[in-house]
């Protein structure tokens, strides 16, 4: 059970902002960390690892499909539903135990999601919580589908495509989903400069980040979540598109942080943790697909790593012990002050 200490709640400053970023498909250390690997991830290595404590052993014991590892990241809870089932999570999410726990208002959690299938993880379906204490969820690919009903969607295929691990998964929003009327009223874009500004993006990652930069500039949220979802496209077999992913996730890392460094809203007074949702399957083993799938539910699929940036955590340090994907909850009611009762895991001292 969760272990917590909550006088370290009082030591933070009023104003304290949290960005949480997460991969939808991580990668390996073969393309990343690892001294071959090192040139794709430019900006991690050079310019975030040497300012954050960085975690390189963290565990995830749940199940390995995109949607439900980030539920069960949200929650602190292994959740264990169909990761393409259109459910909310079982246990109350980190979104639900701030909003109701610190009494904030709706406009001050969203989450920004690359598919379909991630509509329902801004609140669980517990009793003691629901989506009156969750986050707003924005879909920037769904928002972009509704805006292009009545044009020629040919030129933003790359942009639409919901899920590259089972391509014939579309599903059917559900929920009180983000809608296109409310681009200009929340975010002030108009839904021609919305499109507009899709047509010279290459990925949809890309849109994500600039949904997440209006938010930032528009709304100031001290609670946000963004999952980044480009390199999945290694279930498509594509190697080279794969590491296109890597390099791009690598690039917007480095531009969230700089612009959370420059909104005056954020400057100083902003945590930043990013970690994949899992791994991948190694070459050589003959239950897998190599870096294309996550399916063995070995090691190297199941470890990776996390780093936390922020004013008060300690910069070029290593952690080099096991810690669970689960301990992020705990660790984010530290920093931000709530309490996530029903939440597994350890806060991480070392950031607190």
């Amino acid at each position: 059970m969760l272990s917590f200490a909550p006088l370290q709640a009082l030591a933070v400053p009023r104003g304290q902002k949290v960005i949480v970023v997460t991969f939808g498909g991580g990668a390996r250390d073969e393309e990343t960390f690892a001294p071959e690997g090192q040139e794709n991830i430019p900006c991690l290595m050079n310019e975030l690892i040497p300012r954050s404590t960085f975690f390189t052993q963290v565990v995830n014991r749940g199940i390995l499909g995109h949607y439900v590892a980030t539920a069960s990241l949200a929650t602190g809870v292994y959740e264990s539903f169909d990761n393409f089932a259109m459910v909310p999570p079982s246990n109350p999410t980190v979104f639900e135990y701030y909003r109701k726990g610190l009494h904030r208002p709706a406009t001050d959690a969203w989450v920004v999601a690359p598919s379909n299938g991630f509509n329902r993880m801004g609140a669980s379906d517990s009793k003691l919580y629901g989506p009156s204490q969750g986050a707003g969820v924005i879909l920037p690919k769904h928002l972009l589908a509704a805006a292009l009903k009545q044009e020629d969607a040919g030129g933003y295929t790359h942009l639409l495509r919901d899920n590259y691990e089972t391509p014939f998964y579309t599903p059917q929003i559900s929920g009180n989903p983000f809608q296109l009327a409310q681009l200009e009223q929340v975010l002030r874009v108009s839904v021609v400069d919305f499109v507009a500004h899709a047509r010279n993006l290459a990925s949809p990652d890309e849109l994500s980040v600039f949904v997440v930069k209006q938010l930032m500039k528009q709304l100031a949220p001290s609670l946000l979540w963004v999952t980044l979802h480009d390199m999945d496209i290694a279930h498509s077999g594509a190697y080279s598109l794969y590491m296109e992913g890597i390099r791009r996730t690598d690039r917007l890392c480095g531009e969230l942080w700089k612009t959370a460094e420059a909104e005056p809203e954020y400057a100083g007074r902003t945590t930043m943790f990013i970690l994949p949702d899992f791994g991948r399957d190694a070459d050589g083993d003959p239950g897998g697909n190599g870096f294309q799938h996550h399916r063995t539910g070995d090691a190297l699929s199941r470890t990776t790593w996390m780093m936390v940036l922020g004013p008060h955590v300690r910069e070029n340090v290593s952690v080099n012990r096991p810690v669970q994907s689960l301990d992020l909850v705990p660790t984010l009611g530290g920093l931000l002050g709530f309490t996530p009762t029903m939440a597994r895991g350890q806060a991480l001292t070392e950031v607190l």
